[in-house]
């Protein structure tokens, strides 16, 4: 399974998603690969030394003689997990690539080498919908959409969803929506209870049952460069994202059966 976790929107709770879904799967006994597209570079530093970052996803997907292998570490304070990691320097790639004709295919030709060797791999991409992201969605077996428990929470959506539709169009036409998962939700308001039904009208039986609560450890946690599991084992955020990992595992297994 390779799973791309994809918004456009920014704030949604991409990053911590990938974070720890990627780190639930790890503790799971899963050989797991975390691939960080975004260039603000928070998934890698959840994981990784920053000093350690020699290379980066932008040397794999703009350098031809750079393979993944080359750039691909353990991540720090977890067993089984890997990080292939991001740098500022991803934010040129997209200048770097244009008129190439194979630009939407690099992700996916660099994957195609290493994934024999992950049980499944955790792509974090950045807040836009760019040529990052289509690479994601050209590499993904699935995608994950976060949609943040919020007012404004379904804006731009419509945009996303063509963008999916124009990759199982041409060059992705396996690519499935896993599902949407419900991020930073206060269940106390009834304005988060009014989303949530919004959100479930919109997206039906896609929506995960798993609702991530907002939570000041979810939040803390990065600063500390580590997942919510070793962070906060007890809190609901623990709970929600371990929660968030089973369902996860039981709907893609359930689709290759």
């Amino acid at each position: 399974m390779i799973v791309a976790i994809a918004n456009q929107k920014g704030g949604v709770g991409k990053t911590t998603t990938a974070v720890n879904l990627a780190a639930a799967l790890a503790m799971r006994g899963r050989k797991t690969l975390l691939v960080d597209l975004d260039p603000q570079a928070n998934s890698s530093i959840s994981f990784l030394d920053h000093g350690s970052i020699n290379k980066s996803m932008y040397d794999a997907i703009a350098d031809p003689a750079c393979e993944l292998a080359h750039i691909i570490q353990p991540a720090t304070s977890l067993q089984n997990l890997f990080v292939a990691p991001a740098r500022i320097a991803l934010a040129k790639l997209e200048a770097r690539l244009v008129g190439e004709l194979d630009a939407h295919f690099r992700l996916k030709d660099k994957l195609d080498k290493v994934t024999g060797e992950y049980s499944h791999v955790v792509i974090d991409c950045p807040p836009a919908l760019g040529l990052l992201t289509v690479n994601a969605l050209v590499a993904a077996t699935h995608l994950l959409i976060p949609i943040q428990s919020s007012y404004f929470a379904l804006e731009g959506t419509d945009d996303l969803l063509e963008t999916i539709e124009k990759v199982r169009q041409r060059p992705n036409p396996g690519l499935r929506i896993l599902g949407v998962v419900i991020t930073m939700h206060d269940k106390r308001t009834a304005l988060a209870r009014d989303i949530r039904e919004q959100i479930q009208k919109v997206f039906g039986g896609k929506v995960f049952r798993t609702v991530i609560s907002k939570s000041v450890r979810l939040e803390e946690s990065p600063a500390y460069k580590e997942s919510i599991f070793t962070f906060a084992p007890e809190s609901t955020g623990a709970t929600d994202y371990y929660s968030l990992c089973e369902e996860v595992i039981e709907r893609a297994e359930a689709r290759t059966a």
